[in-house]
């Protein structure tokens, strides 16, 4: 690839997603997605740093804006190393058949592209569980003028979560390396069930922070 999708236009992003190659695809769609609500929780902590009325959270605001801003630059690189993680298995797809040989050759190519595919939305989901958990705190010490934001970027990380979760399963399901598929899979269903339970505590809280 020659363009980061993450330096894209929106619009150029947006029509890239939609037409019909390989990628970017849905792991791009959750980095992005995932890139923009930890960005929200850090609008959040810009808009509470340094108030009066917060001052006893503003060493810890400190420590979580260039966290937050970190996981951002990981999330949008995120990206980018999805779709290489995914492009080799597009053209493994495309590799001859015909004979035991070439049977052979595609299989090997296969269980090697498929980890690859597998791992890159896991580490995606990994980063993205970093997010929720600090979410999770600013939507506790954010300032109440932007608490809606927090809950905005609770709900984009779950989503992406879930999203991310999609590409780890499509591969996996494809391994005839069952130890590693399992492996790949319970790493992904600790992470989903754990940012369930956040993304979940994370938006109560802040509708009742809204509505009471």
């Amino acid at each position: 690839m020659e363009e980061r999708f993450a330096t894209q236009t929106i619009e150029d992003f947006t029509g890239a997603l939609s037409c019909s190659a390989p990628v970017p695809g849905g792991g791009g769609a959750a980095g992005l997605v995932a890139a923009i609500g930890s960005s929200l929780s850090n609008m959040v902590l810009s808009l509470t740093t340094g108030k009066k009325k917060y001052a006893a959270y503003q060493d810890e605001i400190e420590r979580l804006i260039p966290a937050f801003s970190a996981l951002t630059k990981d999330l949008l690189d995120a990206m980018d190393k999805d779709a290489e993680a995914f492009y080799p298995l597009s053209q493994a797809y495309g590799l001859p058949k015909d004979t035991p040989e070439e049977q052979a050759h595609r299989e090997e190519v296969m269980a090697e592209a498929l980890v690859t595919a597998a791992t890159a939305p896991l580490t995606m989901m990994e980063k993205i569980m970093e997010a929720i958990r600090l979410t999770a705190r600013v939507a506790e010490i954010g300032s109440r003028l932007a608490i809606s934001d927090a809950g905005v970027a609770a709900q984009c990380l779950g989503a992406a979560m879930q999203s991310a979760s999609l590409n780890v399963y499509i591969n996996t399901k494809l391994m005839k390396d069952r130890e590693t598929a399992i492996a790949l899979e319970e790493k992904a269903d600790a992470l989903i069930r754990e940012s369930d339970v956040l993304v979940k505590e994370t938006y109560a809280a802040v509708v009742k922070a809204i509505r009471g």
